[in-house]
């Protein structure tokens, strides 16, 4: 298996998780002009990443990757237990996290260093929003250790995030299951091998 990531998106998630699964893996680091290569938009038309190659099969997608991590690799047991109702479960946080959390992020990343008012006001509209959604997760993770209970897919996706809105600087206060989790997340070995491959992080 080969992960095509940049460091610090949405593609550490399935880097992760490639971890926790036990593959046997390399990563293709990227960049924003190299996804742009024609010899990558072929095989990844949208231009971005992640983008995992199984032998000659490319699937792209958060959601996408990691549920087929979690298929493929099922000893993992990253879609919680057995039954459809589990499995719905750990598919109905995954989606809230790449349908509403995740893109609630873009205005933040295009404006927040902005100083025109407009973009201001962008920005602390998409700061409330991404708040609500973090205080919706908060609540969820009330006596738990992960997002349904057991380790999942959901796990690594929402570390991402949580990472993206401690450098965006986001108002986390009070959010004490969530900094629960990133620290257990933080000590995660699977999670510290990722760090350190992308970013050269040592915790």
């Amino acid at each position: 298996m080969q992960l095509y990531y940049i460091p610090g998106a949405c593609s550490l998630a399935d880097h992760i998780a490639l971890e926790w699964v036990g593959a046997n893996y390399d990563m293709v680091e990227m960049n924003f002009k190299s996804i742009k290569s024609p010899d990558y938009m072929a095989m990844n038309p949208g231009g971005n990443v992640p983008l995992l190659k199984h032998g000659d099969f490319l699937l792209t997608e958060n959601v996408a990757i990691l549920h087929y991590l979690a298929e493929t690799f099922p000893k993992a047991q990253l879609l919680g237990k057995d039954t459809p109702r589990d499995r719905a479960e750990v598919m109905r946080w995954l989606a809230f996290i790449n349908s509403d959390v995740h893109p609630s992020f873009h205005p933040l990343f295009m404006h927040h260093r902005s100083a025109d008012p407009a973009a201001e006001r962008v920005v602390a509209g998409a700061a409330r929003q991404v708040r609500r959604y973090l205080e919706r997760l908060e609540r969820q993770l009330e006596g738990k250790s992960w997002v349904v209970g057991e380790r999942s897919v959901v796990d690594p996706y929402l570390f991402v995030v949580l990472r993206w809105a401690t450098v965006l600087k986001l108002d986390l206060d009070g959010l004490n299951n969530l900094a629960a989790f990133s620290d257990r997340m933080y000590s995660d070995d699977g999670v510290s091998a990722a760090l350190f491959a992308e970013e050269g992080l040592q915790i």
